[in-house]
């Protein structure tokens, strides 16, 4: 494993110029993997066995390296494994939940991580989803308009590039996707929440260049028939009992994901209303409006409405096995070099899984095994790869975070009493 890691960076090393930011950068991603608690600047330079963080904190704030370039080599690495022609494209956003007001977009806003509101970063991502895998291709880092983008002097701090304006979400979501297309990935399908999927613009966009897509809209969402326009729950109450069909949407932890579908027609030959409906519960429904320039089956229909799901699982895994959510920077440019880091160590794990299980695994019996996961590749890698370790190494950074914390608590009286006064 650690060889296919050496593999993996070995792609994207050109992108370091000076050789201590490439050996630090390899090692920054060999403790994002790693059975650390916590992987921010501190534990992360504790691991690749620094003095002090100051070395792995200049990687993510000032060292210079071509991020982008990076994630254009992961890009390259994925397609190289996971590329299919008829894969799905699938965009979301998550929330980093943060302390303070100085981390680069950071407000209280609503996060779908948490279902409600709460004060962190939104970061847009393009997910890659085929039979051979799924993986996180791209990210954007969302600044709020009100808070970040009309105020210079607060983005000049967290070092916002002056030429970077307000984006909403979908707008990100459009901007990797052309990227994806410039780049020549191979995929069929656009799929994402019906956050993106109400989104008139990025429709259209997607509809100009003959994108096929399957994007999840409200039950609000104005269907246009030969009749006029309807809302989406209208239309779905007027579906009679034979106009379901009960079909998966692809595997989930629990077997089969089964759900009763409804297929609608509008006055536009390459659209229509896709419906869900739920076995247990018949008032739970969800909406996907779809675009196909040519006839697609229901079956095929209802697979890309279930591999929006992916993404989900990307960030799930991405948070649990390669420390999405664990970093402690505030700058603009960190956040894209630690994210940027963070999903290179994820397209590893995708890529390790659909090396070592080239073929779908059919279902396990009693006895046998099922497909090895992301975490336990990730296990496997903390284990066979763990560092050796002295108690004089241990006892120096004990010393180290202890004086560094007099000193924040110092600071932190002096400001007090400054107050008090």
């Amino acid at each position: 494993m650690q060889a296919g890691l050496d593999d993996a960076f070995a792609l994207v090393a050109g992108r370091f110029r000076r050789p201590e930011v490439r050996q630090r950068a390899r090692a920054c991603l060999g403790g994002l993997l790693s059975g650390l608690e916590r992987k921010n600047g501190w534990s992360l330079a504790e691991y690749a066995g620094e003095a002090t963080p100051d070395g792995m904190q200049r990687l993510f704030n000032a060292a210079k390296w071509d991020v982008d370039g990076v994630r254009d080599d992961i890009r390259t690495y994925l397609m190289t494994h996971l590329g299919e022609s008829d894969a799905v494209l699938v965009g979301d956003d998550t929330g980093f939940v943060k302390q303070g007001v100085r981390s680069a977009g950071v407000q209280r806003q609503y996060t779908g991580t948490l279902g409600k509101v709460a004060n962190c970063q939104i970061g847009v991502f393009l997910g890659y989803a085929s039979s051979r895998g799924r993986a996180v291709l791209d990210r954007e880092l969302y600044l709020p308009r009100e808070s970040w983008i009309a105020q210079p002097e607060r983005c000049a701090a967290a070092q916002v590039p002056e030429q970077v304006g307000f984006a909403t979400k979908p707008q990100l979501l459009q901007a990797m996707i052309e990227r994806a297309i410039a780049a020549g990935v191979p995929f069929g399908w656009v799929t994402a929440d019906e956050a993106y999927g109400d989104n008139g613009p990025l429709r259209r966009h997607l509809e100009s260049h003959q994108i096929s897509y399957v994007l999840a809209v409200s039950r609000a969402h104005q269907i246009t028939t030969a009749a006029g326009k309807v809302r989406a729950d209208v239309m779905a109450a007027k579906v009679p009992r034979s106009g379901w069909q009960r079909l998966s949407c692809g595997p989930g932890a629990k077997g089969d994901r089964r759900y009763d579908w409804a297929l609608i027609a509008t006055d536009s030959p390459a659209h229509r209303l896709l419906i869900r409906r739920s076995l247990s519960n018949p008032r739970d429904l969800a909406f996907y409006l779809c675009h196909t320039p040519r006839p697609v089956p229901l079956q095929r229909l209802v697979e890309v409405a279930g591999a929006r799901w992916t993404i989900e699982e990307c960030f799930q895994t991405g948070k649990n096995e390669a420390a999405f959510d664990h970093y402690q920077v505030r700058l603009y440019p960190a956040w894209y070099r630690y994210i940027t880091l963070a999903m290179l160590a994820l397209a590893f794990l995708a890529v390790t899984r659909a090396v070592l299980d080239p073929e779908p695994a059919p279902p396990a019996s009693t006895s046998g095994l099922i497909a090895i996961s992301a975490n336990e590749i990730r296990r496997l890698f903390a284990l066979l790869t763990r560092p050796p370790t002295s108690r004089s190494r241990i006892l120096h950074w004990s010393r180290w975070r202890r004086r560094h914390q007099t000193r924040a608590r110092h600071s932190h009286y002096q400001r007090q009493q400054l107050k008090d006064r």
